[in-house]
């Protein structure tokens, strides 16, 4: 098995109740991990989800909290703790557009909505965190791992109304290079995974006729599958196949953007 050694870990995934977040929380169970799936409110089809993941060959729990708020950030990590006795993997995956604004419509509220869901959550789920990733590199001997979501549109700088999306994003890259620099005499490592177009509920604003025309972009003239930006979790995550490599940017999106 490749990353046999994610076999009875502990991994948090913030936001994960859909798209790119349920498909990671879904390849964690997999390899036997024991994952926490987060989302601000119970999805209608949770029960059937959850009993799907669990005979994956690992443990998955679903815990309710709205991670742009700092209270509920807390609690989550405590819950998941209580629940599983520490934390290996940290994906603070939580993130989203929260809306399409100009600048000129841009107000404190939209503001702060865009800039709590997308980077209040990854500080104050991590600061919370950070203890227990800390132990878990001490007990085990390996590195714990942090890996956070960015988006391609902080290199491009995001669609229509997308600026603070796109700003937040790049905060979120830049902000762990600080992480890297203060906490890897923890045992800490800490990687961004960056994808591109990729054909989930988030896109879910576009018509086909858009996603058409977006793909005609793509040298791989199509959308990215949230299934395919999984593996990279695992990646990052174990400290077998990825042990040396901290403060990277791994881009998925099919040759959208070229480093």
């Amino acid at each position: 098995m490749m990353f046999d050694d994610l076999k009875g870990k502990r991994v948090l995934v913030t936001g994960s109740t859909m798209g790119i977040g349920l498909a990671a929380v879904e390849a964690f169970a997999r390899c036997g991990a024991k994952v926490g799936m987060n989302g601000r409110r119970k999805p209608a089809d949770l029960d059937a989800t959850l009993k799907r993941f669990n005979s994956l060959g690992g443990e998955v729990e679903f815990f309710q909290a709205d991670v742009s708020q700092t209270p509920a950030c807390s609690k989550l990590v405590d819950d998941f703790v209580a629940r599983f006795g520490g934390i290996d993997v940290l994906i603070n995956n939580a993130g989203g557009l929260v809306g399409r604004k100009p600048l000129p419509e841009i107000d404190d509220e939209f503001f702060d909505a865009v800039s709590h869901l997308n980077n209040r959550s990854a500080v104050m789920v991590t600061k919370r965190a950070l203890p227990h990733l800390t132990a878990s590199a001490k007990a085990s001997g390996e590195t714990a791992s942090v890996i956070m979501l960015g988006s391609i549109a902080e290199d491009v700088g995001g669609g229509p109304g997308a600026g603070l999306y796109a700003a937040a994003k790049a905060w979120v890259h830049i902000v762990q290079k600080n992480w890297v620099l203060m906490h890897t005499k923890d045992g800490i490592r800490f990687n961004t995974i960056s994808p591109g177009t990729i054909d989930t509920p988030f896109h879910a604003d576009k018509d086909e006729a858009t996603k058409a025309n977006i793909a005609a972009t793509i040298p791989m003239k199509r959308l990215g599958r949230a299934e395919e930006c999984a593996p990279a979790f695992l990646f990052l995550a174990s400290h077998k196949a990825s042990g040396y490599i901290t403060g990277q940017y791994l881009g998925i999106n099919g040759g959208q953007f070229l480093e």
